[in-house]
Order: C-alpha cells, then sequence, then structure tokens
C-alpha cells in the first residue's frame, strides 16, 4: 500500500473528527434539524431535532483526493459525488428548514438523477474507454450495443443510488455498511485514483462515524446518502464489475426490495409483509432488535458480502 494514501485518508480522518463538532453547532444554530415522520416507531420520534445534512462534511474527501492527486478519474468521481449530493442536499434544505419531512418531489429527484447519470456515464464511456461488455467468467463475457449498455447502467445507477439512500435509516447504519463497499474497490483497483478515493471514503466515514452511531448527534441525510450511492454506483462501472451487483449490494438491494415488495403486497392483499419498511425497521419492531444489533448485523453482512465478491474477482472473473 502507498503510505501517501494513508497519510492523506488519515489526514482526512482527523480533519473530519475535529470539524464534526462545528457543522453539527452551525446546523444546530441555523435550525435545519430532521423532521420525523409521523408513522415512525416512538424511539424514532426521540430522534426530532437532530442536525440533518451532516453529511457535507464529507466534502472534505473529496477536496483531499483533487489536492493530492488532480487527475480526471479523481475530478470524474468528484463530479459524480457533488451532483449527487446536490440532489441529496436540496431535498434535505426543504425537509430541515421548513419541517416537511417529504422533501422535494420523488420526480424532481428522479430527474436530476438520470440527467445527471446520462451525463456522467458518457463521459465515463468516452473519456476512460469503459466498454459495454459485461464479464460473466473469466474470459467470456456479454458485448452489448452501446445504447442498450447505457440504458441498463443508467437504471442500475439511479436505482442502486436510491437503495443506498434507504439504508440511511439508523444511526451509523449506512456508514457500517458502505466502508466495506469502498474497502472492496480499494482492494480489486489498479487505478491509484480510485483507490485514494476509496480510501479517504473510509477515512472520513470513520470520522463522521464517531458522531453518528447511536444515538446520532448528527444525521448525514441525502446530501451524505445520495453521494456514497451514486460514487459506488459508478465504481462499479469503472472496474466493470457489474456481475457482481447483486452480492456486493445486497444490503442496499434487501432495504429497496423491502419497500417494492411491501407496496406491491399491501395493493394486492391490503395487508403488511413486513411489520415496517425498509426492512431494518422490520427487524426493530417484530424482533425488538436495537439500533446498536441491526447496524451491527448488517455491517458484517456487507463484510461478508464483500469476500465472497473479493473471492469470486480474485478466482473467476
Amino acid at each position: 500500500m502507498n503510505l501517501s494514501l494513508l497519510g492523506v485518508s488519515g489526514l482526512s480522518f482527523f480533519i473530519v473528527a475535529a470539524l464534526m463538532p462545528v457543522l453539527i453547532w452551525g446546523l444546530r444554530t441555523l435550525k435545519l434539524t430532521q423532521p420525523i415522520r409521523p408513522e415512525l416507531p416512538p424511539d424514532h420520534q426521540a430522534k426530532r431535532g437532530t442536525p440533518l445534512m451532516a453529511g457535507l462534511i464529507l466534502l472534505i474527501g473529496v477536496i483531499a483526493t483533487l489536492t493530492y492527486h488532480p487527475q480526471p478519474m479523481t475530478l470524474f468521481l468528484a463530479a459524480c459525488f457533488i451532483l449527487f449530493s446536490a440532489i441529496g442536499f436540496m431535498d434535505d434544505f426543504k425537509k430541515a428548514a421548513f419541517q416537511n419531512p417529504s422533501g422535494i418531489s420523488g420526480k424532481t429527484k428522479l430527474l436530476l438523477q438520470f440527467c445527471f447519470t446520462g451525463i456522467l456515464l458518457y463521459t465515463a464511456i468516452s473519456q476512460f474507454r469503459i466498454s459495454s461488455s459485461i464479464t460473466i467468467f473469466n474470459g467470456f463475457s456479454i458485448e452489448l450495443p452501446i445504447i442498450i449498455y447505457m440504458l441498463i447502467m443508467m437504471l442500475f445507477i439511479v436505482g442502486s443510488a436510491n437503495a443506498i439512500n434507504f439504508t440511511d435509516g439508523l444511526d451509523g447504519l449506512l456508514i457500517n455498511v458502505a466502508i466495506p463497499s469502498y474497502f472492496f474497490f480499494f482492494l480489486i483497483s489498479q487505478r491509484v485514483e480510485v483507490q485514494l478515493f476509496s480510501l479517504v471514503m473510509i477515512a472520513c466515514l470513520l470520522g463522521m462515524f464517531i458522531y453518528n452511531i447511536y444515538p446520532a448527534r448528527a444525521f448525514m441525510g441525502d446530501t451524505g446518502s445520495l453521494a456514497i450511492g451514486g460514487t459506488l454506483s459508478f465504481l462499479v462501472v469503472l472496474e466493470k464489475v457489474e456481475i457482481l451487483i447483486p452480492l456486493l449490494f445486497f444490503v442496499y438491494l434487501a432495504e429497496q426490495f423491502s419497500v417494492i415488495f411491501q407496496v406491491w403486497y399491501y395493493k394486492k392483499t391490503k395487508l403488511r409483509l413486513f411489520r415496517m419498511a425498509p426492512i431494518h425497521y422490520h427487524f426493530s419492531l417484530k424482533y425488538g432488535w436495537s439500533e446498536n444489533k441491526i447496524v451491527l448485523i448488517f455491517g458484517f453482512t456487507s463484510w461478508f458480502c464483500v469476500l465472497l465478491c473479493w473471492l469470486i474477482w480474485r478466482f473467476l472473473l
């Protein structure tokens, strides 16, 4: 491992850890706090008034990577982060400023996500020569027409970004699940830009975790979760590991599909498939699991999936 990468990531960790109290104080002073949906359990109602948009602190990681290694790939990853974070920021700001749990409309968020994804995906394909093939196993891949590949990847990126956004529902949950995902890309990538970005993001998330672990002093909000979702999804495309999506993003997809199945099942039967969706609420309400237990188990699941993905990538892809 390049020691300078460790130095940049270590510095990022200490800056985030040191500045988080300042950001929390500022958000609280401006009264940019989390409104809570009335249907959530009582223990979540107690979180009303917690500062929102703390995901802004993750921009330190973007600044660190651009400062240390200002190359086209680094600029691209920074653009992915900033554009998706901007959508989340608009949503969070409306929630916090007007104490409206709905935020901006779902149609607006999806429209912006598809627009940004299309631009970024075209840039990745044209600038970094990303092929339109999908590797199934070593020596065998499926070549798709570029338009078909772009359409499939746009649906995947937007869907995955929102799935990762769903995972940000408990104190420290998304951080605990996202760190293994970034670590996977750090392990497999031959690009120093991807290694740097992944390692710095891990460091920033660890610095933020100090204040986001239960009981959280601040929430990252969509400002952070959509940025994490967008960058992780594009790392899949850049590293050409599309075949690993179901396993690598297992926890995120479980969160998303629990919502989809819940809605579908209720429309057909007027009954609930889960006590509440996304599924992390189900474990809390049905089995009485504490937030820390859910966060720990989901985190271990993510690490296990990453281990399996690494073995598949190492020996089969």
